[in-house]
Order: structure tokens, then sequence, then C-alpha cells
């Protein structure tokens, strides 16, 4: 009697947990307390995903069953200063800012929380501002490969795919920047202007925040992918 007692407690228990599971999926409120704004923010993040796999792994293939030399990318991507060859030094500044851009995102999501209106806006233009440097860092690196004779069609030092790769890659992933730069703008100056102080809600700081770090989190694939290959 005492043995079947805990099977016949256990069996109450689950019992009781299906039906809380059945109740919550047929009642008619959210399972899960999340906005459609952020809920659409992460399915679009999630599309996003799979573009930038599906572009990584044709690098990858490409990278591997060409058979021409590919370019070596600390000289590719080498800067001369003070008569020094420097490798890869553009590309580690343009890393070290896109980094630091998602601290003072995630500072003004804080901020945002915290209702502190000013501070979230003043944070996220700066963002922004790390977020434009990154891409005019990268219009000068594109200058300097097209000066070198590399083009999206071909490559004078190396396998053609070369070209096609790195602007097809890295220019996604700046175009991605760009409109992020200015989405945190518009967001900063309605932050700024007290649009969501009088709604009581800074969600949408969180919501570019997530747009951001993905962002960030892209080019540290493409920097490991691209430059460090």
């Amino acid at each position: 009697m005492n043995s079947s007692s805990p099977r016949r407690g256990e069996s109450t228990t689950q019992t009781g947990q299906w039906a809380s599971i059945v109740n919550d999926f047929s009642a008619d409120r959210a399972v899960y307390p999340i906005s459609p704004f952020k809920a659409m923010m992460w399915l679009f993040l999630l599309s996003d995903i799979f573009i930038f796999g599906c572009f990584l792994t044709g690098y990858m293939s490409v990278r591997i069953t060409t058979t021409t030399p590919w370019p070596n990318p600390s000289e590719v991507f080498a800067l001369t200063i003070g008569g020094q060859s420097i490798p890869l030094i553009l590309i580690a500044i343009m890393t070290f800012i896109l980094i630091s851009s998602s601290g003072t995102m995630a500072m003004a999501v804080n901020a945002g929380y915290r209702r502190k209106r000013n501070q979230a806006a003043l944070l996220m233009v700066i963002t922004a501002l790390f977020g434009a440097s990154f891409v005019g860092m990268q219009a000068f690196e594109w200058s300097k490969l097209i000066a070198e004779g590399v083009r999206p069609w071909g490559n004078e030092a190396g396998a053609a795919q070369f070209g096609a790769s790195f602007f097809m890659i890295t220019g996604f992933h700046g175009l991605h920047v760009t409109v992020g730069v200015i989405y945190l703008l518009i967001v900063a100056a309605k932050v700024w202007r007290g649009d969501y102080e009088r709604r009581g809600n800074y969600e949408i700081v969180e919501i570019a925040g997530l747009y951001w770090h993905f962002v960030d989190l892209v080019w540290v694939f493409i920097f490991a992918f691209f430059y460090l290959w």
C-alpha cells in the first residue's frame, strides 16, 4: 500500500501539469508575454540568420574548392603606416568600434528601462556614431581594394571569387549597419522628444538593441571567416 501511494501522487501531479499546459494554450490569452513588435524583430533576425548563413557557407565552399591561389588576407588588408606594413590594422579598429557600440547600446537599453530618456537618447546617438565610423572605414577599405584591382567580377592578385565574395558579404553587412544607424537616430530623436515617456514604454529601445547586437554578432563571424582564415 505504501509503495503505491507515491505513484498515485506522481500521476496526479503529472495530470495537473498537463491540465495547466492545456489551459494555457487553449485560453484566450498569450502564453508567452512578448509584444508583437519584439516578436516581429526576432522573426526578421531569424530570416537574416539564414541569409548570412547561406552567404558564409557559399564563401567557405568557394574558398575550399577554388584551384586558383586565394589572396592572403594579412597582405590584402594591410595598411602602410610610417613606412611599415601593418596587417589587418584597419579591420581590428573596425571590429573594436563595432564591439564598443554594443556596449553603448546595452547601456542605452538599461537607461531606457530606468526611464532616463536623455541618457538613453545620448547613448543611442553615440552608438550610431560608432556605426557611421565603421561604415566610413569600410568605404575606405573598398576604395583601397578597388584601386588595387579587386572587382566583384575579378581579381588581379588571385582567385576571381575573392572579389565577388568580399563585396557581397561585407556590402550586405555594411547595408545593415547603415540602416541600423538611421534606425537608431530616428528612435533616439523620438526618445529625446519624449514620445515614449508619454506612453510609459521604452521597449522600442530594446528592439533597436536587438537589431544592433545582431549586426555586431554577424561581423564577428565575417571577421573570423573572411579576415582570419
